[in-house]
């Protein structure tokens, strides 16, 4: 070492940064010799290259102290590295400038930069959109800006976001002047939602519309697109003034809808899979992006189908016939019963009107029965052809469901695919020879079968009804009907009246025991002073009955 006088010795000051040579190494430590009176010693730990460390080579050091215990210079390799960094980034801060560093591990809420000093990045500073795994940055270098420093407690914290933004502004500059419609595109699947995805350009984004994925028809993006898959589209559309792009995938395909006519001509036979079942039909996939609808009125000749998936079912494969084409539209209309013989047009030949058949009571209506015959078809009984003497207001009065009959054919109505069926008509009408079955004057017996507010009605024999008027119930007035009869009850009476034009039989029980001549009077009464009223057909006495009832139902209060 050289001797100085204590004059010409620099002056040194503690905590500063000074120059000093290496003039011994070894595989601890290195003496370093900053010209003061004494020299120092720096573990070689304090090196980041510890084995480029030679002998006269010359380095910056930070002064702690001009004198220890042992009378030596203390001096810090490593301190002066920090003093040093941390002065870089303090004017780094301060002139708003990017700073590059190492992520040395993951930690709650971010990660843990070298940049000379440890620094703190937050995930939500990370990227544009905070990214869900950060250890996938693990060991990386980033560039990042300086937001936040605390000198005393020497704690920085960083910012990438800004600079990733700026970087995709510049991107997506770029992009907007460069691309064109129908530009071949690669991007990163970005986000999937229920009416598309986004689609990460680098820069921009752009979004695939989910009519837009497929020729075919897809019920959600997610069938054909994952968040993180690379994928190459088609630019369908850029508005540079709101900077968005419209991208699509099925466009990179020829549209199969181009020659529809050619390959699926109307009357051709084609197969193919129920994809989608609505209230009103089937859909059929033909091939990809080529489906076509069967009407819920294509699929039977004569099953009565409420809804497509009675019978059909998704994925079924099926055989159709197209009837129609709206290119257009892209429409198809399918048929199933078009590939099977319509029974209706022989049905004339197999039920001709006359016809006696058989069949199982299968549904009912208001109006009427359904009756199931051979050969897939049925006939329909209205409440009008089951009885010729009966009023009956609902079929089951007669029939039962899953009952077997028989029925005569009455007319076939193909236009409507209707075979209409009569069980009166099995039998003569008993109205036609009512003369030689009742006279007027007779007395005859039967059961009250109906009960109306102005009379009674007494079935006879042959389900006949005759009516008793409330005025010849009794040579006493008579104020209700159910007073004095009860349905079910056996009654006797005398005919005072039969009209065959008229299907009607007026009956007074009052006149069971008049001498010819009173009848006579009372027939002639009835007939001259207010006959519709005491006679009225059994169809008009049943609609203006006001307190009609029968077993089974509930009395109306009169």
């Amino acid at each position: 070492m050289v001797e100085m006088t204590l004059a010409s010795i620099p002056d040194f000051v503690e905590g500063s940064i000074v120059k000093g040579k290496v003039v011994d190494k070894n595989s601890k430590e290195v003496v370093v010799d900053i010209g003061y009176k004494s020299e120092g010693i720096i573990p070689l730990s304090e090196f980041e290259e510890p084995e480029s460390i030679q002998v006269g080579q010359e380095i910056e050091v930070l002064l702690e102290s001009l004198e220890n215990e042992e009378g030596m210079v203390v001096l810090s390799r490593q301190k002066a590295a920090q003093k040093q960094n941390w002065d870089k980034i303090l004017k780094t801060f301060e002139e708003g400038g990017t700073i590059t560093g190492k992520v040395k591990q993951v930690v709650k809420g971010g990660l843990m930069l070298n940049i000379g000093v440890e620094a703190f990045l937050p995930a939500s500073q990370i990227d544009v959109v905070p990214p869900k795994n950060l250890k996938e940055y693990e060991g990386a270098t980033l560039t990042c800006k300086i937001v936040k420093i605390s000198e005393e407690r020497k704690n920085v914290v960083l910012s990438r976001r800004e600079i990733v933004e700026a970087e995709r502004n510049q991107k997506r500059l770029q992009f907007l002047e460069k691309v064109h419609v129908g530009d071949l595109v690669k991007g990163v699947v970005k986000n999937v939602t229920d009416f598309g995805a986004f689609i990460d350009l680098d820069g921009i984004d752009g979004l695939i519309h989910i009519t837009d994925m497929s020729w075919g028809r897809i019920n959600h993006p997610s069938e054909i697109l994952k968040v993180g898959q690379e994928i190459e589209v088609v630019v369908i559309d850029v508005d540079r003034e709101k900077e968005r792009v419209s991208l699509g995938l099925k466009q990179k395909t020829p549209n199969p809808w181009e020659n529809i006519e050619e390959k699926y001509p109307v009357g051709t036979k084609v197969k193919g899979k129920v994809v989608n079942l609505a209230p009103y039909g089937a859909f059929i996939e033909l091939e990809p992006g080529i489906e076509g609808l069967v009407h819920i009125s294509e699929i039977s000749w004569t099953q009565k189908i409420t809804k497509p998936s009675e019978v059909l079912s998704m994925g079924q494969e099926v055989e159709a016939m197209v009837l129609d084409i709206n290119k257009a539209e892209q429409k198809l209309s399918l048929s199933l019963k078009a590939l099977e013989v319509n029974p209706w047009d022989k049905a004339s030949e197999l039920y001709p009107p006359g016809t006696i058949v058989k069949g199982k009571v299968k549904n009912f209506s208001a109006y009427g029965a359904y009756i199931e015959l051979e050969n897939a078809l049925d006939g329909f009984i209205h409440v009008n052809d089951l009885s010729w003497t009966r009023k009956i207001n609902h079929p089951s009065e007669v029939l039962k469901k899953g009952e077997e009959i028989e029925a005569k054919v009455l007319e076939i109505d193909k236009t409507n695919q209707k075979i209409l069926l009569g069980i009166k008509q099995l039998t003569e009408d008993p109205w036609k020879e009512i003369e030689k079955k009742y006279k007027v004057g007779e007395i005859v017996s039967g059961k009250v079968s109906k009960i109306a507010s102005f009379g009674a009605f007494i079935q006879l024999a042959d389900e006949i009804d005759g009516l008793v008027h409330i005025s010849q119930i009794s040579a006493d007035r008579v104020a209700k009907v159910k007073d004095v009869l009860k349905v079910g009850q056996e009654v006797s009476a005398r005919i005072i009246k039969i009209d065959k034009e008229e299907r009607r039989i007026g009956l007074s029980i009052k006149a069971l025991h008049y001498t010819p001549e009173q009848l006579e009077k009372e027939r002639e009464k009835m007939e001259f002073s207010r006959p519709a009223e005491e006679l009225g057909s059994l169809e008009d006495a049943f609609s203006k009955a006001e307190e009609d009832y029968r077993p089974g139902e509930s009395k109306k209060k009169s």
